[in-house]
């Protein structure tokens, strides 16, 4: 059996960031992802997705996207329920991403943005961890090039 999920799309709204009782953060955030037709009034539709996402990689959204900018989701479609105050089952189907790929620099995404894409699980940017140095607090900044070629190897790719 497979259940897997792979979406681009533009968040409706900024992602709305939780903890639970425990400490793990949690995000829910909707994105809309483009029909590949148009309607007959030749308008192109959006579906609305429902997602959420867990710990860092939630944190990562939450911190580093807004309303609008275009990410890609990879995950898997996951019914819950519960009862309703009214005493009726309410049932909610949700995309659980595994990573979100952030597809464009953070204040771009009305100016067509960044060609690359970074991967939240694990991504840890400098937040200036020594307020002592000197040097520029952007310096490991994965956006800085705003999309722009950088120069790198071929042997430091990783496909």
């Amino acid at each position: 059996m497979l259940n897997r999920v792979v979406l681009v799309g533009r968040l409706t709204k900024d992602p709305d960031l939780r903890y639970t009782q425990s400490g793990t953060a949690v995000a829910n955030f909707t994105i809309a992802v483009n029909r590949p037709f148009s309607n007959q009034q030749g308008n192109r539709e959006a579906d609305f997705i429902n997602c959420v996402i867990w710990r860092r990689p939630a944190e990562n959204l939450a911190n580093f996207m807004k309303k609008g900018s275009m990410i890609g989701v990879d995950g898997r479609i996951q019914t819950r329920s519960f009862e309703g105050q009214d005493g009726k089952m309410v049932y909610i189907t949700e995309v659980v991403a595994d990573s979100v790929q952030f597809l464009e620099s953070k204040g771009s995404s009305q100016g067509g943005g960044g060609q690359g894409s970074y991967s939240s699980p694990g991504f840890q940017p400098n937040q200036n961890q020594n307020p002592n140095r000197n040097q520029n607090q952007y310096d490991n900044d994965p956006f800085k090039d705003n999309g722009e070629p950088i120069d790198i190897s071929d042997d430091d790719l990783p496909f």
